[in-house]
């Protein structure tokens, strides 16, 4: 592949919108933990959330898919969830331990990439599960951050939020106990890798 087509590889549509998208991260945490904007917090939570399906929509539409947009896709979304469980965990809106139940997952999970290298990865490619349990959790926070406060809305959201953290914690641990036994079992079928293929890698 030529230097052009790498280049054109690196800013496609999706990759812009990618990284367009992983900027509202420290725009959420400051709208939340700043002015405790929560109405534009909430803005910046369903741009995400509508950014995060489009970026996959247009690769596949225009055939743009690239080894940075299969990086940058599951780490906006990582991100996003670290920003939102500090922002509402420090606005006591989630109790500690699901503050801590999720990026205790991820740190798990990045603790087997030393692993995936010694067998020629460097990540494993994202699942329905996962996908599913992050689509859980950014419905879940924005509803949370709207059942603060009183009356039937917040009432419903609060409970409809609950509803989806619930779904979308479990399905969260459920995706890395996946992640971890597909680990195990690359580990078993793919021989190391030697390091005069890493040279040439």
């Amino acid at each position: 592949m030529g230097v052009t087509e790498e280049a054109s590889r690196v800013w496609t549509v999706p990759n812009i919108i990618s990284v367009v998208r992983l900027a509202g991260v420290p725009l959420f945490l400051w709208l939340v933990l700043g002015p405790e904007a929560d109405a534009w917090a909430l803005v910046v939570l369903m741009v995400a959330g509508f950014t995060d399906y489009l970026d996959g929509w247009l690769a596949r539409r225009l055939d743009q898919f690239s080894k940075l947009g299969e990086i940058l896709d599951p780490v906006a979304d990582r991100l996003y969830i670290l920003a939102v469980v500090i922002g509402l965990y420090l606005r006591d809106i989630i109790p500690w331990w699901v503050a801590l139940a999720l990026p205790l997952r991820d740190l798990l999970l990045w603790g087997l990439v030393p692993i995936l290298r010694t067998r020629g990865f460097s990540a494993l490619p994202v699942h329905f599960l996962g996908k599913a349990a992050t689509f859980n959790l950014l419905y879940a926070f924005p509803l949370l951050l709207l059942g603060e406060g009183d009356g039937i809305v917040a009432n419903l959201a609060r409970t409809f939020g609950w509803a989806f953290a619930w779904w979308g914690i479990g399905l969260y641990w459920w995706a890395g106990v996946l992640y971890a036994w597909q680990v195990r079992t690359l580990l078993r079928d793919t021989p190391r890798r030697t390091s005069s293929a890493a040279d040439h890698g």
